[in-house]
Order: structure tokens, then sequence, then C-alpha cells
């Protein structure tokens, strides 16, 4: 298990965006779905573009780059299943988004 560290305060993320952060020299996507926190690595295993700055429609991030999709929540393509993007653990704890890495 990995050290928590802040990644930035909730109320910077909130309901329905997605944010990028760096945390520890690590570029992370945070995501927001109804109130429930998801970390993504911010790189799409596509070809590298920034996930966290891709549009959010309920729990699935586009990215900005090429398009490909993926469900915050496991990280699993719903278009190509054999795609997934690397998932973080993460909570809110003292009105803090924590990330462990």
């Amino acid at each position: 298990m990995g050290s928590l560290i802040k990644a930035c305060s909730a109320a910077e993320v909130p309901a329905g965006e997605c944010r990028t952060v760096e945390v520890s020299g690590r570029q992370l996507g945070l995501f927001n779905v109804d109130g429930k926190i998801y970390c993504l690595d911010n790189t799409c295993p596509h070809q590298g573009g920034p996930l966290g700055e891709g549009s959010l429609e309920g729990s699935v991030v586009t990215c900005p780059w090429h398009g490909w999709q993926f469900d915050v929540t496991t990280g699993v393509s719903p278009v190509n299943p054999a795609a997934q993007a690397e998932t973080v653990a993460c909570k809110i704890e003292g009105g803090s988004i924590l990330v462990e890495l």
C-alpha cells in the first residue's frame, strides 16, 4: 500500500467535471461522478493524451486527442474492453482529495 498524498481540494473538482493535477511528479486525472472522486493516470494508453483534460459524460471520459473513451470507475474502455487506463486509489478526507501513490 502506498502513501496517501493530497492532490487538491475537493471543491476544485465539482460534480461532472475533471481536472489534471501533478502529485509527486506524476500527472493524474481526477473525475467527479455524482460526488464521488475517481483517479486515473493522466496518460491515455492510446497515444498519451491528457485524460484529465477530456470531457466527462456520466462515468466515461473521452480523451481530447483522439476520442478514446474510458470508464473512470474501472479504467476500462466501454468501446474496446482490451484497452485500459491505469486507475489510482483515492478518497476525500477533510475536504481534500487524497491519492494513493
